[in-house]
């Protein structure tokens, strides 16, 4: 049996390789995270830092080249049957809510499939009367359940994408950036809503980001990823207030701040130089490329993710040399 305080989803060591033409891209390399019951991590980094593959790899979407992803203690990688009785457990929402949804398919057809392919229900008005609640439960009129896709505005779309996250009633969800692709005003609308479904359900969420602002509002922990490897993972608080990785620190310089006397005061931390190709074979820190305090060990150890102040972990040596 679990242990009380072990964390729900464990993920160990994942890596995720891409062969081409051109050498393997090492998309997801040593990625290692664990999330406690009813907690939300952010994941955030740049576009191609591997947050999307990370989360499609636990799920299954994409094959697993090295690595542990267990579920309440049950092992996913692998494990075929395993990962078959995970997915009620274990589902995500997707970025585009214009291409996650099938445009040949009803709001009633998309938010109810995995209700019969799972044999959840029994007959037709009972199928029908769950998906009126599942939508009622995500803030949409259940009168609208015979329209298809294209007929719902974006954030109505991703309103309906979480419906049916929510259909097999789920521990874990994974948001891959959820609200990227909506206005602000609906922004704020669909964060709220995952905040209070995450109350009221007992959920737990894997939320997936570029905006740093977005992050902090949601998130319990937040881990950054560069170039496809954890970089630093640190309380909200603790990272928005001392972060310990230079590339942390270049982010949040980056996030703008609404007062205007305070915006015209900060430092701003540009990333110059190149950043490596994901098919070569990197010699010490992947991120000494583009960082301003980057000295000899740098370029010959790569620096392991290590606990540098309780609950801060970061891979870097600058840490070590204070």
């Amino acid at each position: 049996m679990t242990p009380p305080d072990a964390p729900l989803l464990s993920v160990s060591g994942l890596c995720v390789r891409f062969p081409t033409a051109g050498g393997v891209v090492r998309a997801v390399e040593g990625v290692s995270f664990e999330l406690r019951r009813g907690e939300t991590l952010g994941l955030v980094g740049e576009s191609g830092s591997g947050k999307s593959t990370t989360a499609r790899a636990i799920v299954g979407l994409v094959p697993v080249a090295e690595g542990s992803v267990r579920l309440d203690g049950t092992e996913l990688v692998g494990a075929p049957a395993a990962l078959r009785r995970a997915r009620p457990r274990l589902q995500m929402v997707f970025q585009d809510p214009y291409a996650s949804l099938n445009p040949r398919m009803t709001v009633s057809s998309i938010v109810g499939e995995p209700l019969v392919v799972h044999r959840r229900v029994v007959g037709r008005a009972a199928l029908d009367a769950r998906v009126c609640r599942l939508l009622e439960t995500v803030g949409l009129d259940a009168s609208l359940r015979r329209r298809y896709p294209h007929e719902f505005s974006g954030g109505q779309r991703q309103r309906i994408g979480l419906a049916r996250a929510l259909a097999l009633e789920p521990d874990v969800i994974l948001l891959d950036e959820p609200v990227s692709a909506l206005d602000v005003s609906v922004q704020a609308q669909v964060l709220n809503l995952l905040e209070d479904l995450r109350r009221r359900l007992g959920l737990t969420y894997l939320f997936i980001a570029h905006n740093l602002g977005v992050v902090r509002h949601v998130s319990d922990r937040i881990a950054v990823m560069y170039l496809g490897r954890l970089v630093e993972v640190a309380s909200r608080d603790a990272l928005f207030g001392a972060p310990l990785h230079p590339y942390t620190e270049a982010l949040l310089s980056a996030v703008p701040v609404p007062d205007p006397v305070v915006e015209a005061a900060r430092r701003r931390i540009p990333l110059d130089g190149e950043i490596p190709s994901p098919t070569a074979t990197i010699a010490g820190c992947p991120f000494r490329s583009r960082c301003s305090k980057a000295f000899d060990r740098c370029a010959t150890d790569a620096p392991a993710l290590r606990e540098h102040r309780p609950g801060q972990w970061a891979a870097c040596h600058l840490p070590e040399r204070s």
